[in-house]
């Protein structure tokens, strides 16, 4: 990689942890995505004894219910400004668990270190797909196991994403659609190589309950990193009511929010 491309992607992960330590995204993960995190433990059978990373961690939706499982558990982050809350949970669960500020394209764990790799909507937003998912592989132990949250394109995510990037400015090359891990065929070509060979499966989480769509934007333009930073410069360019009246139907329908989940065990 060239020296304008390193650059690039050093400014890419500074303005990724700009936005996701805006607002106040653990009351995002506590009130719609909390129910995720016990699920894929479960899927991926974490049990007492176990070494579990969980890549991207936030404030520990699986990481905790890991520790809760018995397992020894890490969580990296590129916001370490999350960690606050994620300890807090941790407390509140009565759990222990390691918290390291890192980066899902280089996780700062040796090879094989792992018996299970986690992430609920994380390794996603990671630009560069194929590169995090070779780290997720190299980490793992032969015989590991995997498991992936990530929001499908055809979901109620997936059009939120769609809508709000419609009207930002475009992305460099350098990195990819975080929704496209949603879409199964791209996640066998990241891992094709790999040594995982990966099984798929869709599942949905409700939304946030809220007395209107009025309220529930809201709630989520005071909160929610992304929509923040999407205010900040629609605002500033006369734009923003323009996208609230994008976003007003998919508030209205309130409907589940449909992600792909993806487990994989590590055979070679």
């Amino acid at each position: 990689m060239n020296a304008t491309a390193t650059t690039e992607l050093a400014r890419l992960k500074q303005g990724a942890r700009a936005t996701w330590a805006a607002g106040d995204f653990p009351e995002i993960a506590r009130r719609q995505l909390w129910d995720v995190g016990p699920r894929i433990v479960a899927a991926t059978r974490v049990s007492a004894g176990d070494d579990v990373l969980d890549v991207a961690c936030g404030t520990g939706n699986a990481a905790i219910r890991a520790a809760e499982a018995g397992a020894r558990v890490t969580g990296v982050d590129l916001t370490p400004e999350l960690f606050e809350a994620g300890r807090q949970a941790a407390a509140d669960a009565g759990v222990e668990l390691d918290w390291v500020e890192g980066d899902a394209e280089e996780l700062p764990r040796a090879d094989a270190s792992f018996d299970v790799v986690l992430s609920t909507f994380g390794c996603m937003f990671a630009p560069r797909h194929a590169v995090a998912a070779a780290e997720m592989a190299r980490v793992l132990r032969p015989g590991g196991r995997l498991g992936v949250t990530a929001w499908t394109p055809g979901g109620e995510m997936g059009r939120f994403f769609k809508t709000v990037g419609a009207f930002m400015p475009p992305p460099p090359p350098i990195a990819q659609p975080p929704l496209l891990w949603g879409d199964e065929a791209h996640v066998r070509e990241l891992f094709a190589g790999t040594g995982v060979e990966l099984e798929f499966q869709r599942e949905s989480v409700e939304p946030a309950a809220f007395a209107s769509a009025d309220e529930a934007f809201e709630w989520t333009t005071t909160r929610f990193g992304p929509l923040i930073m999407a205010r900040q410069m629609l605002e500033a360019s006369g734009r923003w009511d323009e996208l609230r009246a994008a976003l007003t139907p998919l508030y209205r329908q309130n409907a589940p929010l449909e992600y792909l989940v993806i487990l994989g065990r590590r055979t070679a």
